[in-house]
């Protein structure tokens, strides 16, 4: 197959950046901030006026809005739990092993992230400590769309059953007949969640939020979305947890001159397809490299089924650049902090140790992006847009809250008493200090 030279050229940003990085800076931050919220005020104003509804007409509003944007009436907006077991049924035997093994392989690395309790004892016989208990509702949110997400289903349900969440509740966004995805629904299956509601948008997370008639209302809610789901988890924070804010997807590839070009391309394909908002970044210090990608970018892109959906997204946010070496690459990636970063080098574990700011972290050519997706075990809902440098994965903590404990002794009290009394003066707190004299007084009259 002959690729014309023209299409290679155009085909995304290349840049050369082994003299000055700062160049790529400028190009990666546009990328980070390609779907900023705060630019969004026409879509807030629809979100919020969404929320609204169903806040005040609860089932009404959501069948009516099922209605307007998905083109059929969600009568009853329940799944029933005879479809959810038929479509586990239905599932090819290959299928439902491969479900089950990621089950269980994303169980079992949850379970290593649960927090533990603890109590230690002060310098004075005080008690102090932590306690760690699961929220009582979960609202799960899996997007439909361009595509059905089995594995987003898997990586949000496991993580709240790990915490020991008592009920889980998922709403997703069914086809114009009303139906769901049948891999979806044995997804749900496997996880054991029975509770399905063929809602999707903003109005799914106003009745998660507020709760309705049928839906209950949750503590946290979970799962990715478009940017209407996005800003209405934005707007009902404060009133339910959320687990964050996500952005369209992206990968940052670090390769060297042991790098192969088609796993390179088949790796940025990979996040390419995803959305035409994804993005899809290369820094390598092999030139030889540029030529070598674009073409065979094109030539996997021949009969690709998302060909349209990969060209958009390399076209507008595709980006290779050539680095003077690795320690580069490195202090551009942390300054990216990439959702998901692929080091394709001789020595991975090595770079790593300079790796401050990522989502997640694949070492070595025999780990591609795809395996944190479906099965490795480690969360694949994680920050996007350069949040990586202040907020991690989706885990076990994001269905949980702690307790802290005190516990102090009267020896404890008096021997700090002094303390606390001169503190809360300081800000003019009268009856924070009173409190405490109190108490000292009581102990001294007793005496």
């Amino acid at each position: 197959m002959r690729i014309p030279l023209q299409r290679l050229t155009q085909s995304r940003k290349i840049l050369n950046c082994t003299k000055d990085p700062q160049e790529a800076e400028g190009f990666l931050d546009k990328i980070a901030s390609r779907t900023s919220l705060d630019s969004q005020e026409q879509a807030l104003t629809a979100v919020n006026k969404i929320l609204e509804e169903v806040k005040q007409s609860g089932d009404d509003a959501l069948i009516r809005l099922t209605k307007q944007f998905d083109g059929f009436t969600p009568k009853p907006l329940k799944v029933n739990p005879e479809e959810i077991a038929q479509a586990w049924n239905e599932t090819p035997k290959e299928l439902q092993d491969s479900l089950f093994l990621a089950k269980t392989r994303i169980e079992e690395f949850h379970k290593n992230q649960f927090p533990k309790d603890f109590l230690t004892k002060g310098a004075h016989g005080e008690q102090l400590g932590r306690r760690w208990d699961p929220v009582n509702k979960a609202g799960i949110y899996i997007p439909g769309g361009r595509a059905a997400y089995p594995s987003t289903v898997l990586m949000n349900a496991i993580p709240a059953l790990v915490a020991g969440v008592e009920e889980i509740i998922m709403v997703s966004p069914a086809n114009q007949t009303g139906k769901l995805n049948k891999t979806v629904l044995a997804a749900a299956h496997v996880s054991g969640i029975n509770k399905i509601f063929r809602i999707g948008g903003a109005q799914a997370i106003g009745a998660l939020s507020y709760g309705t008639e049928t839906i209950p209302r949750v503590d946290v809610i979970s799962g990715p979305g478009n940017i209407y789901v996005t800003l209405a988890k934005k707007s009902v924070y404060g009133q339910v947890g959320i687990d964050s804010l996500a952005g369209p997807s992206e990968v940052l590839i670090i390769a060297d001159n042991t790098a192969k070009v088609e796993q390179i391309a088949a790796d940025l394909l990979a996040q390419a397809e995803h959305d035409p908002l994804a993005a899809s970044i290369l820094l390598t210090t092999d030139e030889s490299l540029l030529t070598k990608v674009n073409y065979e970018i094109e030539k996997q892109l021949h009969n690709h089924p998302r060909s349209e959906i990969c060209r958009k997204s390399l076209n507008d946010w595709g980006l290779i650049v050539i680095c003077k070496d690795l320690e580069t690459c490195a202090a551009l990636s942390n300054r990216f902090a990439p959702e998901h970063l692929e080091l394709l080098i001789a020595n991975p574990l090595e770079l790593a140790s300079k790796i401050k700011n990522a989502g997640a972290l694949f070492l070595g050519h025999w780990s591609p992006e795809a395996t944190g997706d479906y099965l490795a075990g480690p969360n694949h809902t994680l920050p996007t847009s350069g949040t990586a440098r202040f907020s991690s994965a989706l885990g076990v903590e994001t269905f949980m809250k702690s307790t802290s404990i005190i516990n102090f002794t009267e020896e404890a009290l008096i021997k700090t008493s002094n303390a606390i009394i001169e503190l809360a003066n300081s800000e003019g707190l009268h009856s924070h200090a009173n409190s405490v004299k109190l108490r000292i007084s009581r102990t001294s009259s007793n005496d």
